[in-house]
């Protein structure tokens, strides 16, 4: 009987790891970054890249944004030269251009309203709500891809992601966000497709 009661707990101590892990990879997935429309399209200068980007914020992110905390998302964007080294099995990738795009999302609690300022212009825009904030946050329109780095489709990829700047954050909140999984909001490098 001793023998068989260390073989238990273990058993029950490796099902009930298995179950949290699960329930954390599922918390995980849902809060994360969604890009489900990426497309390059034919433009004047060249191409341009279109995107819809889905930002599902954590309660506690959203608290932040509502008690007047700055909010910095980022959107990345790369353009990749592939070498096939072995056949299709094997590539060697090269970043021809790569672009970043800085938002800062804001509320401002005496007009009740959103303000997305983009970062490297300084231009804003003014929201009634979060969802509608978010809504435009999340459209990439026309982003001009330099032509000149454009070569053959079949070897080149686009590639998008997003997420939120924890190092931009106030002082006083950095760590804790650094820690939490509730602050680890961004999305996976997705490729674009190609008209």
């Amino acid at each position: 009987m001793d023998s068989i009661m260390p073989v238990f707990a273990t058993a029950k101590a490796l099902v009930l790891s298995f179950c949290l892990f699960g329930f954390s990879v599922a918390t995980w997935a849902a809060e994360r970054v969604s890009i489900p429309h990426s497309k390059v399209s034919k433009s004047r200068n060249g191409y341009a890249l279109n995107a819809t980007i889905h930002y599902p914020l954590s309660p506690r992110i959203i608290e932040a944004i509502n008690h007047g905390v700055p909010i910095t998302f980022t959107q990345e964007v790369r353009l990749i030269h592939n070498f096939p080294l072995i056949r299709q099995y094997w590539h060697w990738q090269r970043v021809l251009w790569s672009s970043l795009i800085r938002y800062q999302l804001r509320y401002h609690a005496l007009s009740e309203q959103y303000i997305l300022v983009a970062i490297d212009t300084s231009k804003h825009r003014v929201f009634p709500s979060l969802d509608l904030t978010l809504d435009a946050l999340g459209k990439v329109d026309n982003l001009t891809i330099p032509s000149e780095h454009v070569s053959e489709h079949d070897l080149t990829t686009i590639q998008i992601r997003s997420g939120i700047d924890i190092n931009a954050l106030p002082t006083p909140l950095r760590p804790g966000a650094l820690l939490s999984d509730k602050w680890q909001i961004k999305s996976p490098w997705v490729d674009a497709t190609w008209p």
